[in-house]
């Protein structure tokens, strides 16, 4: 048995030497080849609560809710990414709509943008940043009224990277 197997491996050792051509490739190409890639953005949003409570305890005294959030964005180079926020409903609290005599500014803390005032007309920046990553921070809302008493607001957030 070990014999037979020498002696196949002899025999195609001597075809390959008596025919070189056979074992080598008589020519070689070589090219070039562009690819391009296109990845679409894509983001993740998570925040702490949809709903800000506050607890107004005197008169014209500012009442504060926090909102944590963490976002992630996967963006073309330098894009850039925004997070919005915008009420949802109306503001509850004592009497019903207790719009009347009450403001409601937001600021943000950690990574973000600017303060505003969250109004019913449109949604407010509340975070701008430039290329993919995660970033967190809390935003801070501030209710001031005139009437004390417990309210609360639907807020929605929106993160894009146009």
């Amino acid at each position: 048995m070990r014999i037979a197997r020498t002696l196949t491996v002899l025999a195609g050792l001597s075809v390959s030497m008596a025919r070189p051509d056979v074992c080598l490739a008589a020519e070689s190409a070589t090219a070039s080849v562009v690819v391009t890639a296109q990845f679409a953005s894509r983001t993740s949003l998570k925040v702490s609560t949809e709903w800000l409570q506050f607890d107004v305890t005197t008169a014209d005294q500012s009442a504060v809710a926090i909102v944590d959030f963490s976002a992630a964005a996967r963006t073309r180079q330098s894009g850039e990414v925004v997070l919005t926020v915008e009420r949802a409903g109306a503001l509850s609290g004592p009497g019903g709509a207790a719009d009347v005599g009450a403001s409601l500014t937001v600021s943000i803390r950690g990574d973000g943008g600017p303060d505003g005032a969250l109004d019913r007309s449109a949604p407010i920046v509340a975070g701008r940043w430039i290329g993919s990553g995660r970033r967190t921070g809390q935003l801070a809302f501030s209710l001031r009224s005139s009437v004390p008493g417990v309210y609360s607001l639907p807020v929605r957030f929106v993160l894009s990277a146009p």
